[in-house]
């Protein structure tokens, strides 16, 4: 009987509950797995103990990326972890997509602003400032060019806590097409989902966000398969993924663009797409197995 552990994190006022998680766990012990739900912080765990430990929802690590990371490195010296240490830790700071861009992979234009950096922010439209490290919306916000000193301090108070910032133009095909999120499993589209703009005007960074509103079932165009399925290909080194979730939004003509490469903890929106978790079952046993 193989062995899995399904990272998670604790619960807390800034985290969301994860309702994949248990309907996961027990999907892969009817399977025949021993499967258990760990937080990926608690003490005592022998990680090797497991054939495979899966990350799932550690929607925690982005304010603790530091710890994060020393667990990832540990826990993938020892066992099997998917996605493998190095991945994750390249896609836990969103300046990958600078290097998505010189792959020629189309993404959202993005600016970085490290601490100690001066910023140009947009005068003649619309903006998004955002951490190069973070989940969920936390830190981001939407601007307009005459919010300029509100967008100041906003950069100001990530650049005290150490976080490097995005500039990005805000993309006004979100508002009226949403984002699409392409899920992939064991090297295949999973399934995809469409959801609505996250940020609204006037919501401030450090107000909590609704992650993924209007969630919708989504049929990718060939155009957003084939931007997706670019995006996957420049992850460095080629490595063999287990899962991966690209975020797509569309560009001023109306071209797929890359908003995130989710390689770490993405949300499988299994609970609506239940017909796909017979497929996730398959694809963590034999990784396990491997």
């Amino acid at each position: 009987m193989v062995r899995i552990a399904l990272a998670t994190c604790r619960p807390g006022p800034e985290v969301s509950a994860d309702p994949d998680l248990p309907v996961l766990v027990a999907a892969l012990e009817e399977a025949g797995a021993e499967a258990v739900a760990v937080e990926w912080d608690r003490d005592g765990v022998d990680w090797g103990g497991f054939d495979l430990v899966l990350i799932r929802s550690t929607w925690d690590y982005s304010w603790r990326a530091g710890e994060f990371l020393e667990w990832v490195t540990a826990c993938g010296k020892v066992t099997r972890l998917a996605n493998p240490a190095d991945v994750v830790r390249w896609n836990t700071d969103k300046r990958y997509l600078g290097e998505l861009a010189a792959a020629g992979v189309p993404v959202v234009p993005t600016r970085y602003v490290a601490p100690g950096e001066a910023a140009e922010l947009p005068r003649d439209r619309e903006f998004v400032v955002k951490p190069t490290s973070g989940a969920g919306a936390r830190f981001a916000a939407r601007y307009t060019p005459d919010q300029h000193e509100s967008a100041v301090r906003h950069l100001d108070r990530m650049h005290a806590e150490g976080f490097t910032a995005m500039v990005q133009p805000y993309v006004a095909g979100i508002d009226v097409s949403g984002e699409r999120a392409l899920q992939f499993f064991g090297g295949r589209l999973l399934h995809a989902s469409g959801k609505g703009a996250v940020l609204a005007r006037g919501t401030a960074y450090d107000e909590r966000k609704v992650a993924h509103p209007g969630l919708r079932v989504w049929e990718p165009t060939r155009e957003e398969l084939a931007v997706a399925q670019r995006a996957l290909g420049a992850v460095p080194g080629a490595p063999e993924l287990l899962y991966a979730r690209v975020d797509l939004v569309d560009g001023e003509g109306g071209e797929p663009r890359v908003m995130e490469l989710e390689l770490v903890e993405p949300n499988l929106f299994l609970s609506l797409h239940a017909a796909s978790v017979p497929r996730v079952v398959e694809a963590v046993l034999a990784a396990a197995g491997r």
